[in-house]
């Protein structure tokens, strides 16, 4: 492959590239709207400064083709300046400085208006540079005076993060310097030597994209960190809004025990304890519990209702395996849930099995019951209901929740965490 072959192979990828990107930009949900519309205006930029530098191969070897020539040359050098002051301000953005009273955003609109001056009366003159009759791009001695402005902007923006390091996110910190510090050998490349295209070209994109792909991946953690935070709040909201007639059933129970059967009447009130006490522990907390916890908030549950319903819920564990974590309200909710949609007192007895078991890929929780089954299109609680542990599985620990039909009538529900957790 020729020098110009891989020139124009160079230009047409990034263009291809910076399309992809403008597109990620624009769909991607993890990236807030000012940083969104930053990337678009940089990327788009990127994009345009390709396509001059590509038609610049085109039409640099042709004799004719003088006057257009100098006019690309002139909208390379443009694009080419415009990331500069845009960092500037994305830099004071992100320490949460006013703008239009910083002083070093004076500074570098100042620099860079005087760059634009320069660059927009170098194709009147041939102070800088100049583009010869047959087609030939000529820097002067003057040339590295007009690119001036702009490596002074990059050594400021350089010092800036340097000097705002305690205020910048430790990612942030390391992705502008990644970016910045080639951008400066970018411009002095550009200021002082023209046959290395392609060098431009490839150092400029890197540049670009690396601070791209830092910044995008910290903004996808915090994005799904909010999402994370939003599944507790639901879930909080969900303790919050437990059944009322479920603690006045229970409440009534105990009244009548402590009469009928006094000793009963102390287990269910330490079981109704229990239930509470887990309900309100899971509120504050925010990472995933030992399974154990877990299973004795089920049973605590349980237990209240097998008083009511007497041999009407019957109950059977297997849970050999209970060496894993998982979230807070996996386990308790889904058993509620069995009970409220599948307890009538009509039918025969509703059956719950619980059981645990250890696989290759982590661990499993299998909850049965032999009620009507899930119709998840006739009955939405249900689904909100185990949609939002779902959600809290995958946010919290990677895990997923899978729901069937059992063999006989009734549903399964399967909870699997991952090994790593």
């Amino acid at each position: 492959m020729s020098l110009e072959n891989f020139y124009f192979f160079v230009c047409g990828a990034v263009i291809t590239l910076t399309v992809l990107i403008l597109w990620i930009s624009f769909m991607i949900p993890g990236m807030n709207q000012w940083n969104k519309r930053f990337f678009v205006i940089l990327f788009a930029d990127l994009m345009l400064y390709m396509i001059s530098a590509f038609v610049d191969l085109l039409v640099y070897t042709d004799p004719s083709m003088a006057l257009v020539e100098e006019i690309v040359a002139y909208f390379e050098y443009l694009f080419l300046s415009i990331p500069m002051p845009m960092f500037t301000a994305y830099l004071l953005h992100t320490c949460g400085e006013d703008l239009r009273k910083s002083s070093l955003s004076r500074t570098v609109i100042a620099l860079w208006v005087i760059y634009f001056i320069m660059l927009t009366s170098a194709p009147f003159t041939t102070i800088f540079y100049y583009v010869t009759p047959d087609n030939q791009f000529v820097q002067v001695s003057w040339h590295s005076l007009m690119v001036a402005p702009m490596f002074v902007v990059m050594f400021l923006n350089t010092a800036s993060v340097i000097q705002r390091r305690d205020k910048l996110p430790k990612k942030y910190y390391v992705a502008f310097l990644i970016h910045l510090l080639p951008l400066q050998v970018v411009v002095f490349i550009n200021g002082v030597i023209t046959e290395l295209l392609a060098t431009v070209v490839l150092t400029v994109c890197v540049s670009i994209l690396s601070l791209f792909v830092i910044i995008l991946y910290d903004q996808i953690e915090q994005y799904f960190e909010q999402q994370r935070e939003i599944a507790n709040q639901r879930a909080n909201i969900m303790i919050l809004q437990m059944r009322p007639h479920f603690i006045y059933n229970a409440m009534m129970s105990i009244y009548y025990l402590c009469a009928q059967d006094p000793k009963k009447a102390q287990q269910v009130t330490l079981d109704f304890t229990t239930y509470l006490r887990k309900n309100f522990t899971a509120i504050a907390s925010e990472e995933t519990i030992p399974f154990a916890d877990e299973l004795e908030h089920t049973r605590a549950y349980l237990s209240i209702e097998q008083v009511q319903f007497e041999d009407s819920l019957l109950v059977e564990y297997d849970t050999p395996h209970e060496n894993f974590r998982l979230p807070p309200l996996t386990l308790q909710p889904i058993v509620e849930n069995a009970v409220k949609h599948g307890m009538d007192p009509e039918h025969a007895p509703l059956c719950i099995s619980i059981q645990t078991r250890q696989t290759d890929f982590g661990s499993e929780i299998v909850v049965e019951d032999s009620g009507p089954g899930f119709e998840p299109v006739a009955d939405y609680e249900p689904h909100t209901a185990l949609a939002n542990i779902q959600q809290r599985l995958k946010m919290m620990c990677g895990g997923k929740l899978t729901i069937r039909p059992r063999e006989g009538g009734g549903t399964v529900v399967i909870v699997t965490i991952p090994i790593k957790i």
